[in-house]
């Protein structure tokens, strides 16, 4: 039985697009080298090391801003950044809202202190309550622990309080899907422009 439901946010609520943020980075900033960092579910070097929690976000665009165009600010950063997260499927917004009348709802994302933002305001965008659709949102930046490590499904179980099996992780990832099977958590995948709701109804 199911008695509480775990998000992935980028892939999963967010619709990601890796050309897109390909464009943003080299567009806004003339920053060339994001090809080697991005990657759509584990990012490399210096964003990897920010959504581990390694290096703050002022570090993170200070290192940006030192490959990128002269004249370029810390807000040019953020905005490609965003050029990621391209939006939302409009279903997913009363799906939430009904899943939190029943469930302790919960995020469970590698991310970081600036995509997070970005996020934010894509939901309100959208009409979503996530303040009080998530009960939290656990983010790789902030416990410094990574999908798909078995620690970090540990330490939010713990947190929510219910036995791992009975924790309903949805993920758009295999490996990480497969890293919460072997916490012991009931995970589903999800192929991002699907239908959410049919992809965790036999669940529920």
């Amino acid at each position: 039985m199911v008695r509480a439901v775990v998000f992935d946010l980028g892939g999963v609520l967010i619709d990601l697009d890796y050309d897109s943020s390909v464009r943003a980075f080299r567009e806004i900033l003339g920053y060339e080298k994001i090809t080697e960092l991005l990657d759509l579910y584990h990012q490399k070097g210096i964003y990897g090391e920010l959504e581990a929690g390694q290096m703050t976000a002022d570090e993170f665009r200070a290192e940006i801003l030192r490959e990128s165009r002269p004249g370029c600010t810390a807000a040019d950063v953020d905005r490609a950044m965003g050029g990621l997260l391209v939006g939302m499927d409009p279903r997913k917004v009363p799906l939430l809202h009904r899943l939190a009348e029943k469930y302790p709802v919960y995020g469970l994302s590698n991310n970081n202190e600036i995509s997070v933002i970005r996020m934010h305001e894509i939901y309100e965008e959208n009409g979503l309550d996530w303040q009080r659709v998530f009960r939290k949102e656990f983010l790789s930046c902030r416990m410094k622990l990574m999908k798909p490590e078995r620690a970090i499904f540990e330490a939010a179980a713990a947190e929510i309080g219910f036995p791992p099996a009975e924790i309903l992780f949805v993920d758009d990832s295999q490996k990480n899907v497969d890293g919460a099977a072997a916490a012991g958590w009931t995970a589903v995948l999800y192929t991002q422009g699907t239908d959410l709701g049919a992809c965790i109804a036999n669940y529920l």
